[in-house]
């Protein structure tokens, strides 16, 4: 009775959204993206932060000069490649001329720094030829692999508006940096205290030290690829478990907060998981105006959404809504859990919010749960609520491993105030297939069509506005990145370094597959008419007729 109580609930949420919901033709993400770079101070064909926008949906207008063919080994269609370290996880970022990307310091680029120590690096090329500028050079923090895992490197994207660059660094730091570095002889501040001014290295302006000031404490790595809404910056904290598993390390740290991005004053903060945080926090937030009211939307470590304003209230945060996105009864562990964090990102497509739940892979694989969420709905608006028999009527409190447990006389009611429009779970779990499995994936959404990777390499393919699976496509690979989508192609990559295109329609229909050598952990980008892929240890620019150059000579 309970299942058959939640397919009406969802069917009736989806029905009553879509009476009042613009038609899907008439929602184009490109124009919304292209709205939202206006405001930016960068160049209109440019990818200045994760995800292309504060959105987060990684869709471009077609270019005749991005190719659905390359070829690393010939050198055909590239137009140029550069040296990255030996681990590369966080997705390029293009904007005013520059490439911008995380990795380590295998490669050894800065005379300071050696390729033998181990930093987290943020380095800078020149988008036109490849030519290194400058790189941001991060010591790794003294307690080790618990907060700062080795060779790890820097595991975020940047965030880029006008000269100014904000990311979130593997010591924890949200760090804003001159984008010129010390190439234009100046030395910007507030903060003077560089090493050095060589020529090759990073310019800070200010950082703040979420450790050391804010008392948070990250589990094995730091992720957050930051955004912002005019001049207020949102992060999180990556506060995490202990080295153990057992405890949050920090459970009154906080995990979200929001900062003045032109002078890191920090303006409100929030700990909401606090002790339900189930393992880290590696979700990247999103933002947009919703319903009218402007939303901050972060994903937390208790794999629950949370909808704050971003002006907060007072100096304080101020909760519009939160989302459970696991199943009351699912069950948190290490191994083999029901009960699952969430790594990717949420993504606004057409007045709704759309994310799906993951794991560190490290710790196997699972099932999933993708859902599409109304953000106009306020307070607790998950799809059940959980009660307990001694108090039928109140509901309680929710708990971390596992939020109902009739074993204890839980129960589970329809919430009446539910924000989901549709979840789903695949179309028959019992073929591997047609199971949505763990993600860190986030959603790629044109046409009314959603295109979503997960852990175990199955391709989904579904209908954004039903939740309905179109089709699915066994890479037999894992992938970890998020899909592009390139005017009427999309793109996904995998770890063993095959990147698949496939037409943007309701037919599966696969225009070709190429490999790239090596493993490709993040997601492929598009900046200003080029394809730009970081593989763990290359970055490549792909280009329609591009013939190969060697780094800082393309365009020569």
């Amino acid at each position: 009775m309970n299942s058959m109580c939640r397919r009406i609930a969802g069917f009736m949420a989806c029905l009553s959204f879509s009476m009042m919901a613009v038609a899907d033709d008439a929602y184009n993400p490109i124009a919304e993206a292209q709205k939202a770079l206006a405001k930016m101070n960068v160049k209109p064909g440019d990818s200045p932060q994760m995800g292309v926008s504060h959105y987060r949906n990684n869709v471009v207008a077609g270019a005749k000069t991005v190719p659905t063919e390359w070829d690393t080994a010939s050198g055909k269609n590239i137009k140029w490649s550069a040296k990255l370290g030996s681990q590369t996880y966080a997705s390029p970022v293009i904007a005013n001329g520059k490439v911008f990307v995380g990795t380590n310091n295998a490669n050894g680029y800065i005379k300071r720094y050696p390729s033998k120590v181990d930093l987290g690096c943020l380095l800078c090329f020149d988008e036109a030829t490849g030519k290194f500028l400058w790189q941001h050079s991060n010591e790794k923090l003294p307690q080790g692999r618990v907060v700062d895992w080795e060779q790890l490197g820097i595991c975020s994207s940047p965030y880029v508006e006008g000269n100014r660059l904000w990311y979130v660094t593997n010591r924890d730091e949200i760090t804003c940096l001159d984008t010129e570095g010390f190439l234009d002889g100046e030395n910007d501040g507030p903060f003077k205290e560089e090493p050095n001014n060589n020529k090759d290295e990073a310019d800070i302006v200010w950082k703040l030290d979420l450790m050391g000031k804010l008392g948070a404490s990250p589990h094995n790595a730091c992720s957050c690829s930051v955004t912002a809404l005019g001049d207020v910056l949102f992060v999180s904290t990556s506060n995490g478990v202990d080295e153990a598993h057992k405890v949050i390390a920090q459970p009154n740290a906080p995990s979200f907060l929001a900062m003045n991005k032109a002078t890191g004053e920090v303006l409100w903060t929030d700990k909401s998981p606090g002790s339900n945080i189930m393992h880290g926090q590696w979700s990247s937030p999103a933002c947009a105006v919703l319903g009218g009211v402007e939303q901050a939307i972060f994903a937390g470590g208790d794999g629950w959404l949370y909808s704050f304003d971003p002006k907060g209230d007072g100096g304080k945060s101020k909760l519009l809504w939160k989302f459970d996105c696991n199943p009351k009864t699912s069950e948190y562990k290490l191994e083999r859990a029901t009960r699952n964090p969430i790594i990717a990102s949420p993504v606004v497509y057409d007045g709704l919010v759309y994310l799906g739940v993951g794991e560190d892979p490290e710790h196997g694989e699972g099932t999933s749960h993708l859902w599409c969420i109304d953000p106009t709905k306020r307070g607790d608006v998950s799809p059940t609520l959980v009660f307990n028999k001694k108090d039928p009527k109140t509901p309680i409190p929710y708990k971390r491993i596992q939020a109902c447990e009739p074993k204890l006389g839980d129960f589970e009611r329809e919430n009446e105030n539910s924000a989901m429009v549709w979840h789903y779970e695949g179309n028959n779990p019992k073929k591997f297939e047609e199971t949505m499995h763990r993600t860190i994936s986030s959603t790629a959404i044109k046409d009314g069509l959603l295109f979503i990777s997960d852990e175990s390499g199955v391709f989904h393919c579904l209908d954004a506005k039903t939740g309905k699976a179109h089709w699915t496509y066994d890479m037999l690979a894992a992938s970890w990145s998020t899909p592009l989508i390139v005017g009427d192609y999309v793109y996904i990559a995998d770890q063993d370094g095959d990147v698949t295109v496939f037409k943007v329609s309701k037919e599966k229909e696969q225009v070709a597959e190429q490999n790239m050598g090596i493993p490709v952990y993040n997601s492929p980008v598009v900046a200003n008419g080029t394809m730009f892929i970081a593989t763990f240890n290359t970055l490549y620019a792909i280009e329609e007729g591009a013939t190969p150059k060697a780094a800082g000579e393309a365009g020569k």
